[in-house]
């Protein structure tokens, strides 16, 4: 038996649909979706090589505040020991001049002590020859 002339006629729409959804419809859609997964991938891509530079950039940015903060405390230390040997060498140098000093003083005073001896010695020795001259009544030689 064969089939009535409807079915080929159906069978036929049928197919010219699947042809034409396919064509305007399906592909279209498939073309797109593709395009959104091949965007998306290259975006995750770039975030990707983005994140890692700033890793990078981060790891470099580390090293060199590391570096910076290692040779600011070298030169601070630097700065330190220099002060304190220029502090020594002051201090040397001023008890050297206080050393002077007293040593000077000293020599000055031992001068005018000597002075001071010879002086009392020889108001002693006249005090003496006018005490014995007013008690012998005449000069003491």
């Amino acid at each position: 038996m064969l089939p009535d002339l409807s079915v080929f006629w159906v069978i036929f729409f049928v197919m010219l649909l699947t042809v034409i959804i396919d064509r305007l419809l399906l592909r279209p859609v498939m073309r797109a979706m593709q395009a959104r997964e091949q965007a998306i991938r290259s975006a995750r891509e770039l975030a990707e090589q983005s994140a890692n530079q700033a890793k990078a950039a981060a790891a470099e940015f580390e090293n060199k505040t590391t570096a910076a903060r290692a040779e600011t405390y070298k030169q601070m230390d630097e700065m330190r020991r220099a002060a304190t040997v220029e502090r020594t060498e002051a201090m040397t140098r001023t008890r050297a001049e206080a050393d002077a000093q007293v040593a000077a003083a000293s020599d000055r005073l031992k001068a005018e002590t000597e002075e001071a001896k010879r002086r009392l010695e020889a108001d002693a020795d006249a005090l003496g020859n006018a005490v014995a001259e007013r008690i012998l009544g005449r000069k003491v030689s």
